[in-house]
C-alpha cells in the first residue's frame, strides 16, 4: 500500500475549489515551470485569494476542453 500525504490527496480531491499552482500541475501532470508559463501566456486563470494567487479547478477543466477543440479534427463522413 502506497502511502498517502496531504499533497497526493490535494491533487486528486474533487471538492477542492480553488488550487495552488503546484496542485494544478499535478492534476495536469505537468511541471511547475510549465504551469506558471501557461499561466503568464493568460491560457490559465488564476484568482487573487488574500495574498494568495489560487487557480479555479474549473479553470483546469477549462484549459483541457479547450485544448481538445483545438486539437480535435471531425470525422469525415
Amino acid at each position: 500500500m502506497s502511502a498517502t500525504t496531504p499533497q497526493t490527496l490535494a491533487a486528486f480531491d474533487p471538492t477542492l475549489v480553488a488550487l495552488t499552482v503546484e496542485e494544478a500541475a499535478r492534476r495536469l501532470q505537468i511541471g511547475r515551470t510549465t504551469m506558471y508559463g501557461l499561466i503568464k501566456d493568460g491560457e490559465i486563470e488564476t484568482i487573487p485569494i488574500g495574498r494568495a494567487r489560487r487557480v479555479p479547478a474549473e479553470a483546469v477543466v477549462e484549459y483541457v476542453r479547450s485544448r481538445m477543440r483545438k486539437t480535435t479534427t471531425p470525422i469525415a463522413a
